[in-house]
C-alpha cells in the first residue's frame, strides 16, 4: 500500500512541477487508484502484484470513498458560499450620490461634455429606466444604459434566445441560445458594468402588472414589435406620467420619437390611433430587417434617454426622427398632440 502511496505521490509531484493542471493530475491519481482496485479484485490471492499493493481491495475501496465524500463536501460547500455571495468578486455597489475612483475614471468622457458633467451622470446613477423587450432594439439599448451608468435597469420580456436572433440582436451570444433574453442580457450588462443593478422580469407585459411595474420606474423605453404591447405601454405610461421612448423598424427603416404628454408632447396613440391592417405592417420576421439597423435606432434610444434623464440638449419630444439605411439619409417631422386622442386628450 506504501508503494501505490509513493507513486501516487510521485504523479501529483512531477503533475505539478511540469505545469499539469490540478484537476489533470487528480485525475492520473484516480487513474492509478482504480487500476489497484482492478488489480486487487481480478488477480487471484497470493498474486504478487496483489501483495505488493496491500492484499485486499476493502482497504482501497474505503479510500477511494472518503476522497470521494470529501471531494462532494467541498464541491458543495463552495456551491453553497456562491449561492450566498454570487457578486462577492464584484466591486460593491456605491451610495447613488457617490461615486468610487474606479466609476470616476469610467465615467470621465462623460464628466468633462459640459452639457453633462458630474451633475448629469449623478441623474444617470440614481435614474431608474425599464426597457420593453430585450430583442433587437432593447439589445443596443440596454448595453449602452448600462455602460453610460444608469443606476437601475428593468427588462422584461417572455421570450427566448434563438439562432435567428443573432443577426441583429448583439447583446446575446451563441452559446445563449435556449436561455431567457433578459437573463442573457443582464449577464452581458454586469459583465461591461458590474456597477448597475439589472432587474430582469421574465415573463409577458400585461395589463395586469404593467401599471405597478412601470410605477418603480422614471423612463419607459418600448423596443417591442406588435402593436398590442405598443398602446399598452403607451397608455400606462401616460396615465403615469411616465416618458416614453418608442422605436420601430422597417427592413432598412427606422424611427423613434420621445413621447410625453406631460410635457406637451404627443403620445403614441396621437399618432398612430388605430393599428394597421394586417399584412401593412409586417414584423421583421416576416418583412426582413438589416442586422445593423436595430444597433442605430436602439442607440440612438439610448441617447435620447440619456438626454431625458440629464436634461441635456433637446430630446425628441413632438418629433419623429426617420432613419433610411439604404441610401443613408434621415429627417425629422413635426408632431402634433390630437384633441380627440382616446389616452392623452384630456390632459
Amino acid at each position: 500500500m506504501l508503494l501505490v502511496l509513493i507513486l501516487a505521490a510521485l504523479l501529483w509531484g512531477i503533475g505539478y512541477v511540469a505545469g499539469v493542471t490540478r484537476t489533470a493530475r487528480m485525475t492520473s491519481v484516480a487513474v492509478l487508484l482504480l487500476g489497484v482496485i482492478t488489480a486487487q479484485l481480478v488477480l487471484p490471492d497470493g498474486h504478487p502484484l496483489r501483495e505488493a499493493t496491500g492484499g485486499s481491495a476493502a482497504l482501497w475501496l474505503i479510500l477511494a470513498g472518503s476522497v470521494a465524500l470529501v471531494l462532494v463536501y467541498g464541491k458543495g460547500l463552495k456551491a453553497l458560499r456562491n449561492r450566498a455571495a454570487p457578486a462577492s468578486t464584484q466591486e460593491p455597489a456605491m451610495p447613488t450620490d457617490r461615486f468610487s475612483e474606479t466609476e470616476l475614471e469610467r465615467y470621465a468622457r462623460h464628466i468633462v461634455l459640459r452639457e453633462l458633467g458630474g451633475p448629469g451622470q449623478k441623474k444617470m446613477k440614481q435614474a431608474r429606466v425599464l426597457i420593453i423587450g430585450a430583442g433587437g432594439l432593447g439589445a443596443p439599448a440596454l448595453q449602452y444604459l448600462a455602460a453610460a451608468g444608469v443606476g437601475t435597469i428593468g427588462v422584461i420580456d417572455d421570450d427566448e434566445v434563438e439562432n435567428a436572433n443573432l443577426q441583429r440582436q448583439v447583446i446575446h451570444r451563441d452559446a445563449d441560445i435556449g436561455m431567457p433574453k433578459v437573463f442573457s442580457a443582464q449577464q452581458a450588462m454586469l459583465a461591461q458594468n458590474p456597477n448597475v443593478t439589472v432587474l430582469p422580469y421574465y415573463r409577458r407585459l400585461t395589463d395586469e402588472i404593467a401599471a405597478d411595474l412601470f410605477a418603480d420606474f422614471d423612463l419607459i423605453l418600448d423596443g417591442t414589435d406588435n402593436f398590442d404591447t405598443r398602446y399598452l405601454v403607451n397608455r400606462t405610461a401616460v396615465a403615469l406620467g411616465k416618458p416614453l421612448i418608442s422605436g420601430a423598424l422597417s427592413q432598412w427603416e427606422g424611427q423613434l420619437s420621445v413621447f410625453d404628454p406631460g410635457n406637451n408632447a404627443p403620445c403614441y396613440q396621437c399618432i398612430f390611433p388605430e393599428a394597421p391592417a394586417p399584412g401593412l405592417a409586417p414584423s421583421c420576421s416576416e418583412a426582413g430587417v438589416i442586422g445593423p439597423l436595430p444597433g442605430v435606432v436602439g442607440s440612438m434610444m439610448a441617447v435620447e434617454a440619456i438626454k431625458v434623464i440629464t436634461g441635456a440638449g433637446q430630446a425628441l419630444r413632438g418629433e419623429m426622427l426617420i432613419y433610411d439605411a439604404l441610401y443613408g439619409e434621415s429627417r425629422k417631422i413635426t408632431l402634433s398632440r390630437r384633441a380627440d386622442c382616446l389616452v392623452c386628450g384630456g390632459q
